[in-house]
């Protein structure tokens, strides 16, 4: 049976209504970047002449822009709207500010033994091999995790001396449940969600449950207070976490997540300080049943290149990844259980970047909870399972890489997490995963990835010798259209070794043929409007490791921007202008249809 019959579509819950659309408008015709003002009051433009009224906008990372509708939109309302900005030749991408979930945790109150996931695979065979990789590295004060998410126990005393100053990122008072929007307190006041919320049609698309204390879970599983006599052991002992909240009750717009992301890696986001303590590391277990979209990937790409990794959850719906785990350049984890069989819940695929202990109802992952069902009562710990609490340890054991090797980029920590993992496991009588992932499954590398996070190899790699040095010649600006050249022939072979392939793919931008894909050098003829672009590389030396370089390229429009994108916002011209009129007239003669009685 093939792989894809074996991967079920995420169910879509009800839609909440969206007041809030994320934009990208095409370049101007001078290429150039434009300045904040000046790139809202070309979006209030555009909005004017597509007829969209526009109460306010902000920026959303480098290339995109919040545009706030007057009221809540949703049904045939919100996609008429949507479509009315897409057929503007101004525009080049509409998305909804819709609210991310944090991804279900299954508890169970059974403790059974502790931190299983962190012992010797010869005991659990899905362990991550702890014990031998202390004895390589126990972290560095100056390692730094951030951990987006509900917030965090601020007092918790696991976490005494281990948290920086964050920040809080949610920006709608009646989600926030802090009484306020954004400010400088990342501490988790509980995200519950009552009976009586439901009743609401404020968070009538929400689920009635407790306050999850999420965050402090995964703060406490990559670095809690360790050898101090109490509690439990974090992955990384000496680094230090940076707490993001991003999320209230029901979630996290998708607009408040993307500025977390953006300020935790030490990129500016508007409005709020700098962040004085950039992450290396990010941590992100929130999911979604959407495809990776253009903003989410854009900011993904603007903290890649700060020299930030991504490290997601793969989703718990037993079915295909979806954002942020989809999404190029992260590294998505999913979750296996004792015996090293996928869990029944995890998302897998091709695409899975590691796999790692997530837990069962018979054997949860145990870290810092609290014992409030809605306010924070008292500090405690607890069991839960998901693959929330996967990339955790998969986001510790690239911190402890770092303290080992800190040059080291986030390609480079993928490549090396991947190489070093342990072959999956085959559990006799067990299905395969490419035949039924719904339950507990036999994992290849085509169903689930690479292999098995081991904490232990990974840093025993991170600073090698004999693992090779993919290296890229930068490209300057280049003109739409043309061709590029491609150039890894400085890349090293590592001591000892000689490099027997190259292998080049594309990560983002417009979908362009790769001429010599397999050799030191290679080719690409660009698209014929203005647009950005990342290739990666991957070398492979005569011992079989690996090592990975990405190079941006920005093409531009010979003569100015891209002929479709004029400045100013206003209708546009030539076919382009009858296009976009056309358009509009199809929505308007579709909701007239729609409008009368039948």
């Amino acid at each position: 049976m093939a792989l894809a019959t074996g991967l079920l579509p995420q169910a879509h819950a009800e839609q909440a209504p969206v007041q809030n659309l994320i934009v990208r408008l095409k370049p101007t015709p001078e290429a150039t970047r434009e300045a904040p003002q000046a790139a809202r009051e070309r979006l209030r433009s555009v909005a004017t002449s597509a007829g969209v009224q526009m109460s306010d906008a902000r920026p959303v990372g480098t290339h995109h822009q919040l545009l706030r509708l007057p009221a809540a939109q949703t049904g045939e309302a919100l996609d008429a709207t949507m479509r009315r900005l897409r057929l503007h030749p101004d525009v080049s991408d509409v998305e909804p500010d819709v609210r991310i979930k944090r991804l279900a945790v299954p508890t169970d109150p059974e403790y059974g033994a502790r931190q299983w996931n962190l012992q010797s695979s010869n005991q659990f065979p899905a362990a991550i091999n702890m014990p031998t990789a202390w004895d390589i590295s126990t972290g560095r004060p100056a390692g730094v995790v951030a951990v987006l998410d509900v917030g965090v126990r601020l007092t918790h005393p696991d976490l005494a001396g281990k948290l920086l100053p964050g920040y809080d990122f949610v920006s709608e008072i009646e989600f926030a449940n802090d009484g306020n929007g954004r400010d400088a307190d990342p501490s988790d006041p509980g995200d519950w969600v009552s009976a009586a919320d439901k009743r609401s049609s404020l968070f009538s698309t929400c689920d009635v449950e407790d306050s999850s204390w999420h965050g402090t879970f995964i703060a406490g599983q990559i670095a809690a207070a360790t050898n101090n006599g109490a509690g439990i052991a974090g992955i990384d002992w000496q680094g230090r976490i940076l707490p993001v909240r991003i999320a209230g009750k029901c979630g996290a717009l998708l607009s408040d997540l993307l500025d977390g992301m953006r300020w935790a890696a030490g990129l500016a986001v508007q409005g709020v300080p700098a962040n004085p303590n950039p992450a290396r590391i990010l941590n992100l277990s929130f999911g979604g049943d959407a495809a990776c979209s253009a903003s989410y990937q854009d900011v993904i790409n603007e903290i890649t290149d700060a020299g930030a990794l991504l490290v997601v959850a793969a989703g718990n719906g037993a079915g295909a990844l979806a954002r942020p785990a989809d999404c190029a350049r992260v590294l998505a984890v999913g979750a296996v259980q004792e015996d090293g069989r996928k869990t029944a819940y995890s998302d897998y695929g091709p695409n899975t970047g590691l796999m790692a202990p997530g837990g069962t109802s018979a054997r949860g992952i145990y870290a810092l909870d609290n014992a409030g069902s809605t306010v924070p009562t008292v500090d405690t710990y607890g069991l839960k399972a998901g693959t929330s609490f996967s990339s955790p340890m998969a986001a510790g054991v690239a911190s402890l890489m770092l303290a080992v090797n800190p040059s080291l980029t986030p390609a480079q920590l993928v490549v090396r997490l991947q190489d070093s993992s342990r072959p999956h496991v085959a559990v006799a009588g067990a299905p395969s995963c490419s035949v039924n992932g719904t339950v507990a499954c036999n994992c290849t590398t085509a169903t689930c990835g690479p292999g098995l996070l081991d904490a232990t190899a990974a840093l025993q790699i991170a600073s090698t010798a004999r693992a090779p040095g993919a290296a890229i010649a930068p490209v300057a600006q280049a003109v739409a259209g043309a061709t590029v050249t491609l150039d890894g022939r400085t890349s090293a072979a590592g001591a000892g070794s000689a490099i027997t392939s190259y292998q080049w793919t594309q990560i983002d931008g417009p979908t362009v043929t790769i001429n010599g894909a397999t050799s030191a050098q290679a080719s690409v003829q660009l698209a014929s409007s203005s647009a950005d672009y990342v290739f990666r590389l991957v070398v492979t030396n005569s011992d079989g490791l690996r090592d990975a370089a990405t190079v941006n390229v920005n093409a531009v429009a010979a003569g100015g921007g891209d002929g479709g994108g004029g400045g100013g916002g206003g209708g546009g011209g030539g076919s382009t202008g009858w296009l976009w009129g056309l358009g509009l007239w199809a929505v308007a003669l579709l909701a007239w249809r729609r409008q009368r009685p039948g």
